[in-house]
């Protein structure tokens, strides 16, 4: 498993090095490339030759002259290679194979179960995938990185599931090995709610450092970008706020085994219950959406009190991390401003208002493309990483 929070490491080669001004697609001299590094030029030229020889910058027009022949430009080169993002959910699965700035060149989406089991879903995942690369034209040796997200708990460290409580059987299993016996490139794993804040940022906020995307379901969790970083903490469970107490709560009991923890009385199947007891035909989040959306006032007045609850536990995290964005995605968002207005106005009018003055809180902008996005911005970072140069090189 490899790290993609580091920029730089010890050991890369010059050409990633030179790389990692022109992975931005900003076309640039060699003159240009020599100025901002200090290299010489005929350096810079050598390594401007390694990086074409790898496909991975080309040729663009060439720059204004100043006199004689034109100055060469270079820039990122999109199409040199393709990442494949996977989005595995509870009981779906999405793939897309992308270029190297994200682009989407073709996806699919089917059922799946996951408590199928890791070689059943991951085998689909690599038999899939490979038939898309086909589809498209691609050889198999153009592929150069796999993001995958899951709906569990991962150690960041070995792309190992941790205890995943919908994911019987996939307990410490060695994703990346797995799929890397039959595609034999870096395999990058995290958990669902941390590639979609990583796809959110890319979609809708790419010059934002420090953004929350917090995804409302059949859980609660938050993906935190913090100083432009995507922030895992010591054990990759940082975000975990829907097993916070929240002070509404009322001794009831939350699938972690305490009490009044916030999925245990805002997520989808929390609110569905709330409304069963009011008499209503809500058998999970889906229907709840329903109802709000058919302007079911309990319903709403429910969505609304949940985003309270949710305001609640991010004023915290709005004191301890100051995003400047908090994005709300997930399938309970489909209810719309009722349950952002509950959020709004509990984190408005509990947080200091210094923490609030340009503080956005809006729903997702990538909604269900999130993850799949995110995934594969979690391929690129790896591929486009000093490390990730040297070893395609090495390749």
């Amino acid at each position: 498993m490899v790290d993609t929070s580091r920029v730089s490491a010890p050991g890369t080669s010059g050409a990633s090095e030179l790389f990692q001004l022109l992975r931005d697609g900003a076309p640039r001299t060699r003159a240009a490339l020599a100025q901002a590094t200090g290299l010489a030029r005929s350096t810079v030229a050598a390594r401007v030759d390694e990086l074409m020889r790898l496909g991975l910058v080309a040729p663009v027009a060439d720059a204004a002259s100043t006199g004689g022949r034109p100055p060469s430009q270079f820039a990122l080169n999109p199409s040199a290679r393709v990442v494949l993002a996977a989005d595995l959910g509870a009981s779906h699965a999405t793939l897309a194979i992308t270029d190297l700035t994200g682009a989407v060149l073709l996806e699919r989406s089917e059922p799946i179960d996951i408590a199928e089991g890791p070689e059943a879903v991951l085998g689909w995942l690599v038999e899939t995938g490979v038939a898309m690369l086909r589809e498209l034209g691609r050889d198999r040796t153009e592929l150069v990185a796999i993001g995958i997200g899951i709906p569990g708990p991962v150690e960041h460290s070995t792309g190992r599931p941790v205890n995943p409580p919908i994911m019987p059987g996939w307990n410490r299993f060695d994703v990346p090995g797995w799929v890397q016996q039959h595609l034999e490139v870096p395999v990058l794993v995290d958990n669902d709610v941390n590639i979609m804040a990583l796809g959110e940022r890319q979609a809708a906020w790419p010059n934002t450092d420090h953004l929350m995307f917090v995804k409302v379901a059949t859980g609660i969790g938050a993906g935190i970008i913090s100083g432009g970083l995507l922030q895992r903490g010591a054990q990759g469970i940082a975000g975990d706020i829907g097993h916070v107490r929240v002070s509404r709560g009322a001794g009831v009991p939350c699938s972690c085994g305490n009490q009044d923890c916030l999925e245990a009385l805002a997520s989808g199947p929390a609110i569905a219950r709330a409304l069963r007891e009011r008499g209503l035909d809500a058998a999970g989040g889906r229907d709840v959406v329903a109802l709000v959306q058919r302007g079911d006032l309990d319903a709403i007045q429910a969505v609304r009190q949940a985003g309270r609850d949710i305001g609640e536990v991010l004023t915290a995290s709005v004191s301890l991390i100051n995003p400047s964005v908090i994005a709300i995605g997930g399938s309970m968002a489909r209810a719309g401003e009722h349950l952002i207005a509950g959020v709004r106005e509990a984190v408005y009018t509990r947080s200091m208002p210094l923490a609030t003055e340009h503080l956005q809180i809006v729903q997702s902008a990538a909604a269900e493309n999130a993850a799949v996005l995110g995934a594969s911005m979690l391929a690129i970072q790896h591929v486009l990483s000093p490390e990730g140069v040297d070893q395609l090189a090495a390749r």
